[in-house]
């Protein structure tokens, strides 16, 4: 996750080499969706992205820090896992 919508607010993945820059973002605050800040995700509220030159930097930001990131690995889906027990088990 890069970039997503909760309710009104935009929701931003920079990273915490990036939090200080992006909590300077108008109308932007520590994500604490857990209860407790989290570093390197940050709230903009509705005010600090509707104006396209900000919203643009917010994803910007956003992709940059993923970007960076190594692929994700593959997760074995729930329903591959109990069709592969069936199969094992002599049903189809």
């Amino acid at each position: 996750m890069c970039v997503g919508v909760l309710n009104d607010d935009l929701v931003l993945r920079v990273g915490a080499g990036r939090n200080g820059e992006a909590l300077a973002l108008p109308h932007a605050r520590p994500m604490d969706f857990t209860g407790k800040p989290m570093e390197g995700f940050v709230y903009v509220g509705p005010g600090g992205w509707q104006k396209d030159a900000t919203l643009s930097k917010c994803i910007e930001m956003g992709l940059d820090y993923v970007s960076l990131l190594p692929p994700a690995k593959k997760r074995k889906s729930k329903r591959a896992a109990k069709n592969r027990g069936k199969k094992r088990n002599g049903a189809s």
